[in-house]
């Protein structure tokens, strides 16, 4: 019978290495292959060891020992597949960036093998909620005190959820560690679909940034360093508003695993996929491409950029389930068309949501071009 859990163990172990490699199917859930991509080096070492107990279980090794074996000694390698692509990435990152950011810096390495096992999250910042006169509360995390009390850049981050789902209390520790990189952090919230359609959400992100910039004394801001950051469908909303804000306080842009391109999601999509994202964009922009076309486009970073586009860091996976990767690659390729600074850091083995864990491969990665990217923009 134990020799039977162990086999269970190891092929499992394999079974999610897999989704290390392979896009996860419509059938099944996308935070198996964020379990594998960004735990994976933990679940190697499970994974290893089920194999080897297996085909040394009281020393007769047998077909199931040897099958346990082979499946222990391939699962690991797959689930290690994200460090060895992370550390690919990370050597050549610096560059990277530095050729689109020259003024930016990282303290950090861009990957650390030990930061996997014994990495430590930021200490909490105490942020406090505010209310937003004509608009939505936000959660304000202060500044940290390493800029000596001048008034600090602020990162606005917008919450992703499909544009129907989510609030601003998502993913929270990405927060505390921008705050204790000396930058204040505005979590916002914005109407959701399908009560409110677009452009009701970017109408929030300029009613909170007006609030923050009448309050910057209070806060401890500077009104003319501001940078937008979303996930997912607030990457959408984060992407686009500053594209047509026309506002120089808006220093940057950050898009994490963001669609650009609405059109092109709708048409490049089936209405079963993991999301549903048809019916959700139906409901987002008040009808289909053909009935809603200038909501479409009006919602579509990549229809707005021009030579005055903010500088923008993209970061997505290859292997994201619920929002295409080819929606960073278009809007990167965009964005070099006009001179536009921006880089665009690719994950291969990634999907959705692969900065949950800070030290994971795609963590490490997310913090280092963003510690760059915003030492750069908002100097």
């Amino acid at each position: 019978m134990l020799r039977w859990f162990l086999f269970a163990a190891a092929l499992g172990g394999f079974a999610l290495g897999l989704l290390a490699w392979v896009r996860t199917p419509d059938w099944l859930s996308w935070k198996l292959s964020l379990l594998a991509g960004e735990f994976g080096h933990w679940l190697a070492i499970a994974t290893l060891a089920a194999g080897l107990a297996g085909w040394g279980w009281r020393g007769e090794h047998g077909i199931l020992g040897g099958v346990a074996l082979t499946l222990g000694l391939a699962g690991a390698l797959l689930l290690l597949g994200p460090v060895w692509l992370a550390g690919r990435i990370a050597a050549g990152l610096p560059a990277t960036l530095r050729a689109q950011f020259p003024h930016g810096r990282s303290e950090a390495r861009p990957f650390a093998l030990p930061a996997l096992f014994v990495g430590r999250d930021p200490p909490p910042v105490a942020f406090r909620t505010l209310p937003v006169p004509d608009g939505l509360p936000l959660d304000f995390y202060p500044a940290s005190g390493v800029r000596g009390g001048s008034p600090a850049p602020c990162v606005v981050v917008i919450h992703g959820g499909g544009w129907d789902g989510g609030d601003r209390t998502q993913l929270p520790g990405l927060n505390h560690w921008l705050a204790r990189q000396g930058y204040a952090v505005a979590a916002i919230s914005y109407r959701l679909a399908p009560t409110f359609t677009w452009p009701a959400q970017r109408e929030d992100v300029f009613a909170a940034l007006a609030f923050l910039k009448s309050r910057a004394d209070e806060l401890g801001l500077d009104p003319t360093r501001f940078v937008l950051l979303g996930r997912s469908a607030g990457g959408q909303i984060a992407l686009v508003s500053g594209y047509v804000a026309g506002d120089p306080a808006i220093r940057g842009v950050v898009g994490l695993y963001a669609p650009s391109d609405l059109i092109f999601g709708y048409v490049n999509t089936h209405e079963n996929d993991m999301l549903r994202s048809p019916a959700l964009m139906r409901q987002f922009l008040g009808g289909t491409p053909d009935t809603a076309r200038a909501n479409y486009e009006s919602a579509s970073a990549l229809q707005h950029v021009g030579p005055r586009t903010p500088p923008t860091l993209l970061l997505h996976g290859t292997n994201d389930a619920l929002v295409w990767y080819r929606h960073s690659e278009r809007l990167d390729a965009r964005l070099a068309e006009f001179g536009v600074p921006r880089a665009f850091v690719h994950l291969p083995w990634a999907t959705h949501a692969f900065e949950y864990n800070l030290h994971g491969p795609g963590g490490q990665l997310t913090t280092y071009a963003l510690e760059w990217f915003l030492a750069d923009v908002t100097r």
